[in-house]
């Protein structure tokens, strides 16, 4: 008895080894392979430079030959012919503010600028990658990413996916061409590394319930995970099957064809608006090109790029609905202490507040012009709130928004 005790215990504490053992083998394995997978993802992202600056914030601007920008690895745009203007700027382009703002700088250009027929282009890093949830998902947003309003889901008015909170104005549903508004550019305070806060214009068309949702968004965003700091950055994004498969953060996926070698998309801005202090922000004009369809990105007096008209669906004839706002994410339970804009609300007004202002769309005649009644969206108002302002002659329509988060009124 005592032998075959022995030949059981033994049995038992082999195949425990071996258990061991092989599911040390399987990490080893599974770490492999995701090195493998963030080496190629690494090589595919980082195209040759001709030139490369060093950022005083850490960050590598890569200055990469204009045709060999990752825009081109789309299967949508292999022969795709770059235009480097747009035919036609909307009408009634410039507006008369006459209110102390300041225009945008990025940080990289403290040290140097990238030549002719190029574009800079924030080099990705492995830590980059590393951090995010897999790296298939880098570079992503998570499905349902926006607010359900009616103009894009008809039965469903408001309905704010698990950790996201907006404070947002909307117009009615109808055709839209784009739209025009200055951003406030501030640095909220970011309660976790996984959490972040923006600020940005949405385009939207195609809806949830069909997966077709189409969007262009572009604003600044803080978002630690994705770059590794708290600064306030430019950002774009897309997608034309609701968040799914498709579309990007900035140029970490094939889609959008940069023109403009002065200004990184996903770099940082500098400085920022201060409480009581100098307020500095964004103009962002997105408009659909009557010529060649091709929907343009101007900020401040600079064309960035495009997005070919060919990588939409629904978007190809138009948006359908047109966002303005403030957007907190965070993936924890419980509300979280993560600002939106300036951190305060929207009723202590100009130089405390985040703003919106001078907000115009793009009809189908290419003209700007007011956007019409707005609506408001905001579920938690004691956390995060919108405030919309009425037509002055200087700041045309506006919106003020954010908050705290967490607060004393909002557990």
């Amino acid at each position: 008895m005592a032998a075959t005790r022995a030949c059981m215990i033994a049995l038992v504490t082999f195949l425990v080894l071996e258990g061991v053992a092989a599911a040390a083998v399987g990490t080893a394995g599974t770490s492999e392979l995701r090195r493998r997978q963030v080496r190629s993802l690494l090589k595919k992202l980082n195209k040759a430079p001709l030139a490369s600056i060093e950022s005083p914030d850490g960050d590598i601007i890569d200055c990469v030959h204009i045709s060999k920008q990752p825009a081109f690895d789309h299967p949508l745009l292999k022969n795709h012919t770059i235009q480097m203007r747009p035919s036609y700027h909307p009408e009634g382009l410039y507006d008369d503010s006459n209110v102390s703002t300041y225009s945008m700088t990025q940080t990289w250009h403290q040290n140097g600028k990238c030549p002719a027929n190029t574009i800079p282009i924030r080099r990705t890093k492995e830590e980059d990658i590393l951090r995010a949830s897999s790296v298939t998902r880098f570079g992503k947003k998570s499905p349902m990413s926006i607010p359900k309003f009616l103009s894009v889901d008809e039965h469903n008015p408001l309905d704010v996916t698990i950790g996201h909170q907006h404070a947002v104005t909307y117009t009615r549903k109808g055709r839209y061409h784009g739209t025009k508004g200055s951003i406030n550019l501030w640095q909220p305070a970011i309660g976790t590394a996984k959490d972040f806060s923006l600020a940005q214009v949405w385009i939207t068309g195609g809806s949830y319930n069909g997966m077709d949702l189409n969007t262009i968004e572009v604003g600044w965003q803080v978002f630690p995970e994705m770059y590794g700091d708290k600064s306030t950055r430019l950002f774009i994004f897309w997608t034309r099957d609701a968040y799914r498969t498709t579309g990007c953060y900035n140029l970490q996926c094939s889609g959008f064809v940069q023109t403009n070698n002065k200004f990184g998309i996903g770099a940082s801005f500098s400085p920022v608006s201060s409480y009581g202090g100098l307020q500095y922000e964004i103009t962002i004009l997105i408009w659909k090109d009557p010529k060649g369809g091709n929907w343009w990105l101007q900020v401040g007096s600079n064309i960035l790029g495009y997005w070919p008209s060919s990588i939409f669906s629904n978007l190809q004839n138009g948006a359908s609905n047109i966002m303005w706002g403030g957007e907190v994410y965070s993936p924890y339970a419980g509300q979280t202490s993560t600002n939106m804009g300036s951190g305060h609300f929207p009723r202590e007004g100009f130089g405390k507040a985040s703003y919106i202002k001078n907000i115009q769309v793009v009809d189908s005649f290419n003209k700007l012009k007011p956007p019409g009644p707005l609506g408001l969206g905001n579920k938690q108002p004691n956390c995060y709130s919108v405030q919309s302002g009425s037509t002055s002659k200087n700041w045309g329509t506006y919106m003020f928004y954010g908050g705290p988060g967490k607060n004393p009124s909002c557990p």
